[in-house]
């Protein structure tokens, strides 16, 4: 079996595109990757063009591994999050079809099911004007659809320090949600890398009392130092610290880990080189005590990559999932995602990724001019702004 043609479609929503890329075998497979290209789509587009030719076409797909390092190594320059998106969904649609080839689903082939059913928290949730009354509804909206975790950045535009006045509005927002959802259900506070390291720990002693399953990249991901230091006290005040959804090869991990500057990793495979780097920083998260919340903004095939990856990994944590609560079209254009019912979606039993694409959804969709700005005011309400 050798690969015959790769073929990128994008899709299009109010606030995100969507990159999916079509993998099809000499024997009539098909594989299918997906991904949320943070630095937009055009560029993962532009690397495909140039390496497919050389390292995918009339390749075998079962051979995953040597695709990546020969991706990586190769082309000699030093991967960064465009190239390791595109190895990502090149070699998350080879999964896809050794797992059909196999009649498995993906999770079969990385070592069995750990669990039998996967932990889920809600994230696009709070689409609403940044009023405590408005959060508060939208929270209420969350539980009732049976999630038990849900994660929201309550900090408006802020970058860097922050006016009291701007802190106190943005802890009413979180002491709205906690007062919606109760004691029970898991809070996960986002903080989009807004802060520096002073800022940050004030606002994490604040935040202490609503007992935080974590606080997200307090601080910018380039220091590691840094985050060493915000996480110290927040160890001290039983606050776990969360990062890594902007971290894009295993080797940018070393730091992280030997200054023990976070208690749990948020990689996103589709950012990371796929699913078998995904297993392999696991692994070394394990031995230094890290448990991994894997990052998933994207749609359904890198949702049930993370998936896949969740049920087989020992010291996984829970899932981020987006779909229930923005774009309607990003959950029709597959069939086979399960649903989130009492809060984890349970296994899938199809093989390979265990999905099936409707590519008429995605042409009627096609990519749109996008301006989404952490950084700009009102910037949660996405689509509805």
């Amino acid at each position: 079996m050798k690969i015959s043609k790769v073929t990128p479609m994008v899709m299009g929503t109010p606030w995100r595109n969507l990159l999916f890329v079509k993998v099809e075998t000499d024997d009539g497979l098909v594989g299918w990757g997906e991904a949320r290209p943070v630095g937009g789509v055009g560029p993962v587009i532009g690397y495909l063009q140039e390496s497919v030719p050389r390292f995918i076409i009339g390749r075998d797909p079962y051979n995953t591994e040597d695709m990546v390092y020969r991706m990586v190594r190769e082309t000699y320059g030093r991967a960064g999050e465009i190239a390791m998106t595109g190895i990502a969904l090149l070699e998350m649609a080879c999964w896809d079809i050794v797992g059909k080839a196999l009649d498995q689903p993906i999770y079969r082939l990385l070592g069995g099911a750990c669990r039998d059913k996967v932990k889920a928290y809600a994230n696009g949730w709070y689409r609403a004007e940044r009023t405590p009354d408005a959060w508060h509804a939208a929270a209420k909206e969350v539980v009732a659809k049976g999630y038990r975790a849900l994660k929201f950045d309550p900090f408006g535009d802020g970058f860097y320090e922050f006016t009291r006045q701007q802190k106190n509005h943005s802890i009413a927002l979180v002491e709205a949600v906690y007062d919606a959802v109760g004691p029970d259900v898991d809070l996960l506070i986002e903080m989009h890398g807004r802060f520096n390291p002073v800022t940050a720990v004030e606002i994490i002693r604040d935040l202490a009392q609503f007992r935080p399953a974590w606080v997200e990249e307090p601080i910018p991901p380039e220091n590691m130092r840094a985050l060493r230091d915000v996480r110290e006290v927040a160890l001290s005040l039983g606050v776990p610290v969360a990062t890594g959804e902007r971290i894009h090869t295993p080797y940018e991990f070393r730091e992280l880990f030997e200054l023990q500057a976070a208690d749990i990793i948020q990689t996103d495979l589709t950012h990371f080189g796929g699913i078998m780097n995904m297993k392999k920083l696991a692994g070394t998260a394990e031995m230094n005590y890290v448990i991994v919340a894997p990052h998933n903004v994207g749609g359904p095939c890198s949702t049930m990559a993370s998936l896949h990856f969740a049920i087989s990994t020992p010291n996984f944590m829970i899932q981020e999932y987006f779909n229930d609560f923005a774009d309607p079209p990003v959950k029709a254009v597959a069939k086979g995602v399960p649903e989130v019912v009492d809060g984890y979606f349970s296994l899938p039993t199809a093989p390979g990724l265990g999905i099936e694409i409707d590519e008429d959804i995605i042409r009627a969709n096609p990519q749109r001019e996008t301006d989404f700005n952490l950084f700009s005011g009102e910037w949660q309400l996405r689509d509805l702004k």
